[in-house]
């Protein structure tokens, strides 16, 4: 099950973390993988050196930047004829709570976040939908947040960006539908990521652990599994669905 022999697949955001997770379990299944960094291209090369096979390359994008992420799918297409699946993971998180920040750093903020966690994935979505449509189909995960339902009092603009990309994926969901293209969202909540080093091994780790029934945060990997079944064949009438990863941290209906 959920094999992706010969498959290739566009991860953003891969040098590291929930990236780096979901790009070694595609390339132990067989996919060649396109290991997308910003600025390091050091960790980018060591994904790289990590996965199985030797067809997978490294590509960089600034994702916030609209002609950098039409150059990125181009590359990846041309260099790998072509792009099965497209994983939308990367993105940043700042915090920039409303009554500690001046104006001109809430705006700045607001725009970095929006620019880079919900541009970034639409426009990845429409460079590589055009090439999915000519090729007859395609799978696109994006890796959204818990966030997005409990709200972020201290990140705002975080949470909004990750509503976003919820509901981008459901709209675009039923519009590409008839080109047999499926898109689904995978929303952890706290992932053991060096992104979360600090939160988790200082004074609010214990509490961050507890607030999930099995007193513990995700781990990559079980992230990973959840978007591997997503671009999966046998998953397309899930098209437009939404899985919670967070350990029963935060339940809705």
């Amino acid at each position: 099950m959920m094999d992706f022999t010969d498959k290739t697949v566009l991860v953003t955001g891969a040098s590291r973390g929930i990236g780096r997770a979901i790009a070694l379990l595609f390339a132990q299944r067989g996919a060649q993988i396109a290991v997308h960094y910003h600025r390091n291209r050091e960790a980018a090369q060591e994904t790289a050196a990590m996965l199985p096979g030797n067809k997978h390359i490294v590509v960089q994008a600034d994702m916030s930047q609209p002609e950098e992420v039409r150059r990125m799918v181009d590359v990846v297409v041309k260099a790998m004829d072509g792009m099965d699946i497209l994983i939308n993971n990367a993105g940043i998180y700042e915090e920039h709570p409303l009554t500690d920040v001046t104006y001109e750093e809430w705006q700045r903020t607001w725009q970095q976040i929006i620019d880079t966690n919900l541009m970034g994935p639409a426009n990845a979505i429409y460079c590589a939908a055009q090439y999915m449509i000519r090729r007859g189909g395609g799978r696109i995960v994006n890796i959204s947040s818990r966030g997005a339902f409990r709200g972020e009092p201290t990140a705002p603009a975080y949470g909004a960006s990750k509503a976003g990309m919820n509901s981008m994926g459901q709209s675009l969901a039923k519009a590409l539908a008839p080109y047999n293209i499926f898109i689904g969202t995978v929303a952890p909540g706290f992932v053991e990521t060096d992104m979360v080093t600090d939160h988790l091994s200082g004074p609010d780790g214990d509490g961050i652990r507890n607030q999930s029934p099995l007193k513990r945060v995700a781990k990559p990997e079980e992230v990973a599994y959840a978007a591997l079944f997503l671009a999966s064949e046998g998953a397309e009438f899930s098209t437009g669905a939404i899985i919670d990863v967070n350990g029963a941290s935060y339940l809705r209906t």
